[in-house]
């Protein structure tokens, strides 16, 4: 297949068909993957999808992701040489990595405990942060009932007190070398501190190393590219 075959690309055409296409919003899940393309200095061509729009339901975006969720990207070098689209953020990352050879441990047992951590972002400390960010900065809040908020809080401390006591033997997440591991974390532990403004009620500030690591994390050249794509 080529780039113009994907029908996402009739309603966001590709300015640069040679380039990685990326349709995101700036949320943690989608800076994921712009800190990735940044780190690891691959060309991309980034495409702002719109909620306020609906552009997640348009027939053309879900002919890509028929889950309706940023991010989505197209390769248009991809496995064997031809265009490649791809979804989820955990899939993306991985993908990146596995294409150009970094920002992943090349020996199996390094490999295998950075896709740990991916996961466990994606199945536990993404979910728990999101809910936890609906009940305490939006409609949640109002709610009389504060139990559904006070079982994601109680959560979301469990999983920072995971983090923190890994991020008390190494520099990052899944040992001394930075990895995609870190790409999944810290955007959602940033969030849940600023945007979601939930660092009083997780008391974030018991978890010093974790505070050491996002401090590093943001304080990367690429990173802080990364977090404003696409503009």
């Amino acid at each position: 297949m080529k780039l113009a075959d994907f029908p996402i690309t009739r309603k966001w055409p590709a300015r640069h068909p040679d380039r990685i296409q990326f349709y995101s919003l700036p949320t943690p899940n989608g800076v994921k993957v712009s800190i990735a393309l940044e780190e690891l200095g691959l060309p991309y061509e980034a495409h702002r999808v719109s909620f306020g729009s609906n552009d997640q339901l348009s027939t053309e975006f879900l002919s890509l992701n028929p889950n309706n969720k940023i991010p989505a990207i197209l390769d248009p070098n991809g496995p064997n040489g031809a265009a490649f689209g791809l979804w989820e953020s955990g899939a993306i990352l991985v993908y990146l990595a596995s294409k150009t050879g970094k920002l992943m441990p090349r020996d199996d047992a390094g490999r295998f405990t950075t896709l740990q951590w991916v996961m466990w972002q994606m199945g536990g400390l993404g979910p728990m942060f999101g809910q936890l960010g609906f009940f305490h900065k939006f409609a949640g809040k109002d709610y009389e009932d504060k139990r559904p908020r006070d079982r994601y809080v109680n959560e979301s401390k469990r999983l920072l007190g995971v983090l923190d006591c890994e991020l008390a033997e190494r520099t990052w997440v899944a040992g001394d070398e930075y990895s995609i591991a870190d790409i999944a974390i810290f955007p959602w532990v940033r969030n849940l501190v600023g945007f979601y403004g939930a660092g009083d009620l997780v008391e974030f500030g018991k978890y010093a190393n974790v505070q050491r690591a996002l401090d590093a994390f943001v304080a990367r050249p690429a990173v802080q590219r990364g977090l404003t794509v696409p503009a």
